[in-house]
Order: structure tokens, then sequence, then C-alpha cells
């Protein structure tokens, strides 16, 4: 009796040292991966909150920067007076972005790049300075040149420092991956010594280990990429058509603004083409929306196919376009233009089998004959439009009279 007691103690003792080798295991385990999480996770939220920093760091430079060349390109104090004042804002924003930057901490080479763009940056601030100073004296050739010459320059410079910032966070971001990576090999190694015995259960708590790094690792790439993409998204959002991809109402008063005066500086004709669809009511009511889609998204490439390279399209919304026409001789060449577009509409085309003749009603506008605005030459054209097709729709009335 005493060899199976003896026996039974000793399969006892070693079931209960596995048993304790697999709870330690576990253990370690578990604190390991909650040290790793933790750890992975607190680096690379601070980093990507410095990346969000220097980004709208960038963002307001780049506002500071293009709204001191519009107070150098105005002569309306007006405009220049609020130039100034975005600039001013700008300035704050850039400050303020800087300070928190360096409240959050860096490191030694964090702080060497940031000491060397403190001083790049007093020395554009200077130089930002004396431009509005000849501003304020009439000195506008030679706060150009400033502008050019130091303003911008540094500016760049300033720019490549940051994007040198970022790409340091996101090597420190690979960096406490690896180190992630390394913890957990040590780790594991670890808990092999723990528990040679449960050689098995080890193997699959690496494996299940291994798997949830990676899949955190492609998490957070797959985040960083989703984040430039949603960027990139918004920033096509904000002045395209999701729809047609053409230019939307905001950009189309950019431009028309700026060929404007372009136009006033240089002398030249400007002039508007104001599209609107006849009878597209009737087709989504028809046949559905989705053949109106289809039917905008057709319109844009035959417009875009029938204008110049130089020329602009627009989609000022549901079924209104506008047409910017530059360089423009005369009133002859805005009707060449609308015969084109007309031409190019009037052709046939199959929308998921259904045969349908596309016609517009077209107004034309031209600066400075009809308008020396921007607001006032939309409001032209559209006007001219309305007359147009209220015309079109009598002489259809009197073609079902008749």
């Amino acid at each position: 009796m005493l060899m199976p007691r003896r026996l039974s103690l000793t399969t006892g003792a070693a079931f209960a040292v596995l048993i304790a080798m697999i709870c330690g295991l576990g253990v370690n385990s578990l604190l390991q991966l909650h040290t790793l999480g933790n750890h992975l996770s607190k680096v690379v939220a601070h980093h990507n909150q410095k990346i969000d920093l220097i980004t709208q760091t960038q963002v307001a430079a780049h506002m500071r920067t293009d709204n001191l060349f519009r107070m150098v390109t105005t002569d309306e104090p007006v405009k220049r007076k609020a130039y100034i004042l975005a600039f001013n804002q700008a300035g704050i924003r850039v400050r303020d972005g800087r300070i928190a930057l360096s409240q959050m901490g860096l490191s030694p080479d964090e702080q060497r790049v940031f000491d060397a763009q403190t001083h790049l940056v007093n020395q554009t601030h200077a130089a930002q300075q004396r431009v509005i100073d000849l501003l304020q004296t009439g000195r506008n050739t030679d706060a150009k040149q400033v502008l050019v010459q130091e303003v911008i320059p540094r500016r760049e410079i300033i720019n490549q420092q940051l994007n040198e910032m970022r790409m340091l966070y996101q090597q420190n971001n690979l960096a406490a991956q690896k180190q992630a990576e390394h913890i957990y090999r040590q780790a594991f190694i670890l808990t092999l010594g723990l528990c040679m015995g449960a050689i098995a259960l080890a193997l699959l708590i690496a494996w299940r280990t291994l798997r949830k790094i990676h899949i955190k690792t492609q998490q957070l790439q797959n985040q960083m990429q989703e984040l430039e993409r949603s960027r990139a998204a918004l920033q096509e959002e904000a002045t395209h058509d999701p729809l047609t991809g053409l230019a939307n109402r905001r950009l189309f008063y950019d431009r028309l603004q700026q060929a404007i005066r372009h136009a006033k500086r240089y002398g030249g004709k400007v002039g508007i083409l104001y599209v609107d669809l006849n009878q597209f009511k009737a087709i989504n009511d028809t046949h559905g929306h989705h053949v109106g889609d289809a039917v905008l998204t057709e319109v844009a490439k035959r417009l875009t196919a029938s204008i110049r390279y130089s020329d602009s399209i627009a989609r000022l919304g549901g079924d209104e376009f506008a047409v910017l026409l530059e360089g423009l001789q005369g009133r002859e060449d805005i009707l060449v233009a609308a015969r084109a577009v007309e031409q190019s509409l009037s052709e046939e085309a199959d929308f998921f089998g259904i045969d349908l003749v596309i016609t517009a009603s077209i107004g034309q506008a031209m600066y400075p004959d009809d308008g020396d605005s921007e607001d006032t030459l939309i409001r032209a054209a559209d006007a001219a439009m309305y007359r147009v097709k209220h015309n079109s729709e009598l002489e259809r009335q009197r073609h079902l009279m008749f």
C-alpha cells in the first residue's frame, strides 16, 4: 500500500506542480499581454497626438503664408484687413500648436529639430512682419520680393522639418511595436521555462498572442491609412461633386473669382454658360434615380469633352451645371462654346436599356459686359437660362396644341 500511496502522492504532487506551472504560464502571459497592450496603446496614442499637432501646425502655417500672399496681391483695403485678421488668427494657431507639442515632452532628437525650427520660425515671423510693414507704407513691390525671397523659402524649410518630425514619430511607433514584440518573445521564453511539460499549451498561447499582436499591428496600420484616406476624401469632398467628380459650387466660385481678377488686371473677357437640363425631374420620376444619376454622369462627361482644356466645369447642384470660359475675345466665343455644348448633349444615349435624348437650357453671361463680380455674372447667366427655358417651354406647349 505504501508504493501506490507514494505513487499517488508523487503523481498528485507532479499534477499539482503541473497545474501551478500552467497557472503561472497563464497569469504570466496575461500580465505580459496586458502590459504590452497598455504600453503600445500609450506610445501610439502619444505619437499620433503629436502627429495631429504637427499637421494642424502645418495647415495653420500654410494659411498664414496664403493670407500674406493675398495681402500682397490685393489693393482693396477691406479685403486686406480681412486677410490680416486671418493671418493673425493662423499665427495664434501656429503658436498654440507648437506650445502644445513642446508641453507633451520631446526626446533629444525631437528637441534638436524643435529648437532649430524655433529659430527659423522667429526669422520667418520677422520677415512676415516686414512684408506687412512694407504693405502699410505702400511698398507693394518690396513686400512681394520679401515674401518670395524670404518668407516662402523659410516656410518650405519649416514644412520639411515638420515632415521630419512626423517621420520620427512614425519611426517611434514602429520602434514601439518592435519593442512590444521583443517583450512578448521574452515572455514566451520565460513561459516555456516555467512549464516545459505544458509545451502544447504554451505553443497555443504563443500562437494566439502572435495573432493578437499581428491584428493590433494591422489595425494600427489600417487606421493610419484610413486617416490619410479620410483627410484626402474630406479635401476632395469640400471642392468636388461626389457623383460626377466635377468641381462644386464653392470651387467654381473660387475659380471664377480668380478669372475675374486676372481679367481685371491684364484685360480680357470671361464667360459663363449656365446649363440646366430640361425635363430632368420627369426622367427621375419615370425611370428612377439610378437612371437620373447615370444621366448626370453622362452630362458631366459630354460637357468635359465639348470644352477647351483651359475651361472649367462645375455641378452647382441638382441638374444645374456651369461652364467657365477664360481668355475670350467677344460674345461670339461664348456662342460657339454654347453650340458645342448643345451639340454634345443632344446625341442619343442608352441608359440601362432606355434611349434618351438629353436637352438643356443654356444661359450666357460675359465679364465685364453683364457684370463685374462673380455674383452678378452668375445671376445674369441664371436669368438668361430661365429666359431660354421659358421660351422653350412656350414653344413646346405650342407644338402640343397644334
